[in-house]
């Protein structure tokens, strides 16, 4: 089929001539170089700016180039006189030619290279179009390019996910935003997907509405029998070197205190011969025990002891154990009055599995005590590579880690050892298993090298530090780098992509996202609430409860109110009417857990209260996942 004149034009408009090739890069002398030759007079789709995409057509081939640096090596000093005008390109891909000459299917790199004299022009729209983006089925609209804003800005969902991808930018320049708007790009053509949002700041609940399951620290149940050994070293005594005998003395009895729970547990004919009577659990086995049952083992050593200055570490473990579990503040991890093997539902919940149209879980970390906040995620992590590991790639799960730099600090005296690798596996071994992660930061210097280096996929915002740049441009292995010189030029809701999660480095323009669906993270409009005074005592007073209340009513409240997001159905009213009080989660009627209550937790739910009532079997996927994780 012949070509339109209209067709023949965009490809027949030459702008110069190539002049150098070397590797991935050519330079091509443009035409024009007359001063005084109003270049802003050019239709704007046919003028070379920095970023724009050029076609170099050989006989089966059009290579694609992208305008990296324009320059004027010695300008002309009077009107009139000629100029050389110099492009530097880098060489991104190439479209093959089908038999009438038109390109049909696009690929990254170049196997078939410019030769020298070879004319360049202005890439088509069809051109654009099929390199930027390609196949749309697996792939998703974020905005539109900036050469030609009729043309969308597509990602491949499965390059995008499957190698991580990285959202990096100054506070101010739309992260959140740029966030939100893939998460729900691709949640809007993946209603089934599997998705956990680490949220520090608690601003994105509101951007994803009835899609996201909310976590947090007033319904977040993350039972201490989750944790490893290190994790729980970190909260029960810390980063203390002098504390060796407390540490042993864990290390010993929590093994036993699994046994102990698990032989109560395995009180019929069909668990003993599944789990066997000898099984041996380790410090690191994610199975429950109480902690009652430790201090009870701590007393009776105590016993034993003749020496006095034997009995310090035992006592120092002793009261810390006390004193954690009745604290408020770690309710979500210590306050269950029972123990129950809820591992199941706690998966289920954070996974979102089944998905039940909520396939984003939003965990808010605001509100939790700073000082574990990185054992948190620390145990989220390392249970979404060991959730994707033994569900066998069956449910890809992705990681969004906001405020990276907390959790994988490049400084290695900062951070939490196991969180960073945890974190790190992810980055390293996920893809292997359908765990993927996506990185959020404002400050890429002090975000260690080799988690950024994972992300096969970049979205850069306007950045204006020298060491965020220099640490982006290190990071990226494309030929389309050099559009990372203006990234300090960048404008709001514009960023430079790059990597195998987009057809080729671009500059993108980001849609906008309505007003419901955007972050809680709009900058304070100083001016607006500064014309008039605002409060009075009242108001004060009102500001003073919810900062007292955000712990101890967070203590009282949270587990009751996770038992409903998990729809999990509380124990039938015995004959006697039952004290005031919450459900703990599992089933068994409480009273509020007022101050000291870890103290009294029950020993035995075999003696000190009715057992729970027996809870939904899991589904044999879950209880699958969960056999494996424990017999590790």
């Amino acid at each position: 089929m012949s070509l339109s004149v209209s067709e023949k034009e965009p490809q027949s408009v030459s702008v110069g001539r190539i002049v150098s090739v070397t590797g991935a890069k050519a330079i091509v002398m443009l035409e024009g170089g007359h001063v005084g030759d109003d270049n802003r007079l050019r239709e704007p789709k046919q003028r070379p700016e920095m970023g724009t995409l050029f076609a170099i057509d050989t006989t089966n081939t059009a290579v694609l180039a992208i305008v990296s640096a324009l320059s004027v090596p010695v300008p002309a000093q009077r009107e009139g006189e000629r100029e050389l005008w110099i492009a530097e390109l880098g060489l991104v891909g190439e479209l093959w030619k089908g038999q009438n000459g038109r390109a049909t299917s696009f690929n990254r790199g170049v196997s078939v290279y410019p030769a020298l004299g070879d004319r360049v022009r202005i890439a088509s729209r069809q051109e654009l179009e099929l390199a930027f983006c390609g196949e749309k089925k697996n792939s998703v609209r974020v905005g539109c390019i900036r050469q030609d804003p009729s043309i969308s800005a597509m990602v491949h969902v499965d390059d995008l996910l499957g190698k991580h991808f990285a959202i990096l930018g100054t506070t101010g320049t739309g992260k959140s935003c740029t966030t939100a708007l893939i998460l729900r790009s691709i949640l809007q053509k993946n209603p089934a997907a599997h998705m956990v949002l680490l949220d520090p700041h608690n601003e994105y609940a509101t951007a994803f509405g009835d899609w996201g399951e909310v976590v947090s620290q007033r319904n977040m149940q993350l039972p201490y029998w989750l944790l490893n050994f290190e994790e729980l070293i970190e909260v029960l005594i810390g980063n203390a070197p002098d504390r060796k005998a407390e540490i042993e003395i864990l290390q010993e009895l929590i093994p036993m205190a699994k046994g102990r729970y698990s032989s109560g547990r395995a009180n019929t004919q069909q668990q003993a011969l599944r789990r066997g009577t000898d099984v041996k659990y380790t410090v690191d086995t994610p199975v429950p025990y109480r902690m009652s049952d430790v201090i009870a083992m701590i007393d009776e050593r105590m016993g034993k002891l003749e020496n006095k200055k034997d009995l310090s570490p035992y006592r120092n473990v002793k009261s810390r154990l006390e004193a954690i579990s009745a604290d408020p503040r770690y309710a979500f991890m210590f306050g269950s009055l029972t123990v129950y093997d809820g591992m199941a539902q706690i998966l289920g919940r954070i996974f979102r599995v089944p998905v039940n149209s909520k396939p984003i879980t939003i965990l808010e970390l605001t509100g939790l005590p700073t000082e574990i906040v990185n054992v948190v995620v620390s145990v989220l992590c390392r249970m979404t590579f060991d959730f994707a590991l033994w569900s066998e790639g069956q449910t890809p799960v992705t990681l969004v880690c906001e405020e990276a730099h907390r959790y994988v600090p490049a400084n290695s005296s900062l951070g939490f050892e196991p969180c960073k690798r945890a974190i790190a596996k992810i980055a390293k071994e996920g893809r292997k298993y359908g765990a993927s992660l996506c990185i959020i930061t404002q400050r890429p210097a002090e975000i260690d090298p080799t988690i950024l280096s994972q992300c096969n996929t970049v979205f850069a915002l306007r950045m204006s530090n020298d060491r965020d740049q220099e640490i982006v441009k290190s990071a990226i292995a494309d030929t389309g780098s050099g559009l990372l010189e203006f990234l300090s030029a960048l404008g709001q809701r514009e960023a430079i992509a790059f990597g195998d999660g987009v057809s080729l480095p671009v500059r993108i323009r980001f849609d906008e996202l309505p007003r419901h669906c955007m972050p809680r993270s709009s900058t304070a409009r100083f001016t607006e609430k500064w014309q008039e005074s605002m409060g009075d005592e009242n108001y004060l007073e009102a500001i003073v409860d919810r900062w007292r209340n955000s712990s101890s009513v967070a203590a009282m409240e949270n587990v009751a109110m996770f038992a409903e997001a998990m729809n999990l159905q509380s124990a039938p009213p015995p004959a006697d009417p039952p004290p005031s009080g919450r459900g703990n989660g599992f089933g068994a009627q409480t009273a509020p857990p007022g101050p000291g209550a870890g103290l009294r937790r029950a020993t035995d739910q075999a003696t000190s209260r009715p057992p729970p009532v027996p809870q939904p079997a899991p589904n044999d996927s879950f209880r699958s996942i969960r056999e494996r994780l424990q017999q590790r």
